[in-house]
């Protein structure tokens, strides 16, 4: 019997949440520039963030961190600025019904790179799901 990963109901909520972010950021992005928009944004998660860090005693000195640690977490937070730009740019001019689905061929550019890049295999299974992906992704982006 397979057991249930305690990872799921994360992953879930993640996914809602992103849901969430999209229609928020589409009904915020009416009367503002998207780059302002999203630094706008970017500080209310730092705010909100260092309260929760800080509320749950999580907080440690970061520079005491390895620097391979902190290193992959600058690219990691660039990365993630860059797609914040693009994403709310993108949401900006286009429907977010549309716009969401292809920020999320990012499920199958992950799977490929975490084959590529951290040596993950994948079943014939999986890559069937991600082969749905990015049908999926074309479907819905792609008028008619």
């Amino acid at each position: 019997m397979a057991t249930f990963p305690q990872w799921l109901p994360w992953a879930l909520l993640s996914a809602v949440f992103a849901a969430l972010t999209a229609i928020f950021a589409k009904l915020g992005l009416q009367d503002i520039d998207s780059d302002l928009a999203m630094l706008l944004r970017t500080a209310i998660i730092v705010v909100v963030t260092a309260m929760f860090v800080a509320g749950t005693g999580k907080w440690t000195n970061p520079l005491q961190l390895p620097a391979p640690t902190l290193g992959w977490l600058a690219l990691s937070a660039l990365a993630t600025g860059a797609s914040w730009l693009c994403y709310f740019r993108a949401l900006q001019r286009g429907p977010a019904a549309q716009v969401a689905p292809v920020d999320k061929l990012s499920v199958v550019l992950v799977a490929l790179f975490a084959v590529a890049f951290l040596h993950e295999r994948l079943a014939w299974r999986e890559w069937l799901g991600v082969a749905m992906i990015a049908g999926g992704v074309l479907l819905m982006a792609i008028k008619r």
